[in-house]
């Protein structure tokens, strides 16, 4: 392996802000009336630049792969972040093998893949992809300087492994102590569990998720969309961003540990409460109905399905007039919610009986305006051509340079200055690597022709 020189840590710099308080820039920036130039990238970052991007200027190396990982740099590259995502130089991202579907190719060049997989599109947008391989010194060089230049580190091996490769969070580190270094495992750096790999519908079951969700009588059942990976890959940017945070005042980075199995105890939110309070078991699974309110829940409409709320007494009262049932508002049997979840079966039964009797469009004019909760349970096409969707501008129609135009799923949070929005697509296999290798890295010709050679980068 290559020695690397040690990284000078970056000086620090103040900015007084609007209120007269003194505060670092990033990583020791320097400020000038508004303008900060990046310690990690050189680059000049205006005030015009990080009022529509917040993160502009913050370099992110990404080294992870399939979903809860690239789901979190994701939304650092959606806020301004240069993402470098590392991936194999010949199979890349495990998801770039992941269709159907995929986004064809249009431009007649034959390639390892039929397209771009849905899925790899899917957590891959505003990022630069380089080809690399670090089972050698020199791609291990590599890395370091890239991390040398960097802000923020992501990866998601099992813990321990890249320490073989002097990629661990003690050796970057050490090149550049005002590094972030995240880790996404399955089971976090420490327990007796941490040597386990980490997949989604695994610690749905291990962690009580899979346990709850699912009809009333019937078998547990995961989550139709990977959502402790999503959670874990949210909670991630968040303990990158606070890092980032507290760098501003102290100069320094830190190893931010996120698990899957940590993210999924933390998501089971008032359910776990519940247990930690009574030490009674959980009530088990509700289906799309409610432990502790009816009515709440999804019923069969006479082509469809339907979900309403009469969650209190006053919205139970809007749902028994609607569908034509006043008299159900003072029947003894359910006046009160305590006497509606005692006589749920009953209450169930004879409201899904009377919307069967129209279909959901015709239900959802029924209710239109009512003040009570409903609404169509929708396929995905229907969401993600439903009008309000569209009128969010969640949908947003991008040009990739080989599959021609395709839609992608927005950013979700809206501000009222800055701007995140898909700048780029997400990017073909190694697209960016003699970019990121001579413009950054300031490689020769001859070197970055010599790494490809040896197959350490492609």
């Amino acid at each position: 392996m290559q020695r690397c020189a040690r990284l000078i840590p970056a000086r620090q710099a103040t900015v007084t802000i609007t209120n007269g308080r003194k505060s670092r820039g990033i990583r020791g920036a320097t400020w000038t009336r508004g303008n900060a130039t990046s310690a990690s990238s050189g680059r000049k970052v205006g005030k015009e630049d990080v009022e529509k991007l917040p993160l502009a200027g913050v370099r992110v190396l990404d080294m992870t792969r399939v979903l809860a990982g690239p789901y979190c740099t994701q939304i650092l590259a959606d806020l301004g972040a240069e993402v470098i995502k590392v991936e194999h130089p010949t199979r890349g991202d495990d998801t770039r093998s992941w269709g159907p579907p995929d986004a064809p190719y249009r431009d007649g060049v034959e390639r390892s893949f039929p397209g771009e997989s849905a899925y790899y599109l899917s957590v891959n947008r505003n990022k630069k992809s380089i080809g690399l391989s670090f089972n050698n010194p020199a791609g291990i060089s590599i890395l370091h300087k890239l991390a040398q230049k960097s802000d923020i580190v992501v990866e998601n091996y099992l813990p321990g492994s890249l320490k073989k490769y002097s990629l661990d969070y003690d050796t970057l580190s050490a090149l550049n102590p005002s590094l972030i270094y995240a880790s996404v495992t399955g089971y976090g750096q420490t327990g007796p569990y941490s040597d386990r790999a980490g997949y989604d519908v695994m610690v749905e079951a291990e962690m009580g998720l899979m346990h709850i969700t699912g009809e009333r009588d019937g078998p547990p059942v995961k989550v139709g969309v990977a959502v402790t990976d999503l959670s874990t890959g949210l909670y991630t940017a968040i303990g990158v961003l606070a890092a980032l945070y507290a760098r501003r005042e102290t100069g320094l980075g830190q190893w931010v540990d996120a698990s899957l199995s940590d993210c999924q105890v933390a998501g089971l939110a008032n359910i776990a409460s519940s247990g930690l309070i009574s030490g009674k078991k959980d009530s088990g699974r509700w289906g799309t109905a409610h432990a502790s309110v009816v009515p709440y829940r999804a019923y069969k409409t006479r082509d469809t399905n339907i979900a309403v709320g009469g969650c209190n007494d006053k919205l139970y009262g809007i749902l028994c007039d609607k569908i034509g049932k006043p008299e159900w508002k003072t029947d003894a049997r359910f006046v009160t919610n305590a006497l509606r979840v005692k006589n749920r079966d009953t209450l169930d039964r004879i409201i899904e009986d009377e919307l069967k009797t129209k279909t959901t469009k015709e239900w959802l004019e029924v209710f239109e305006g009512s003040g009570m909760p409903y609404a169509a349970v929708n396929d995905i096409q229907g969401t993600l051509n439903h009008e309000h969707v569209l009128a969010r501008n969640m949908i947003e129609k991008v040009n990739h340079p080989v599959c021609g135009p395709i839609k992608l799923v927005n950013h979700p949070v809206k501000y009222s200055r800055a701007e995140p929005k898909i700048r780029t697509p997400p990017p073909m296999l190694g697209q960016h690597t003699d970019e990121v290798l001579r413009e950054l890295l300031d490689y020769s010709e001859d070197e970055v022709a010599q790494f490809r050679e040896g197959k350490t980068i492609a």
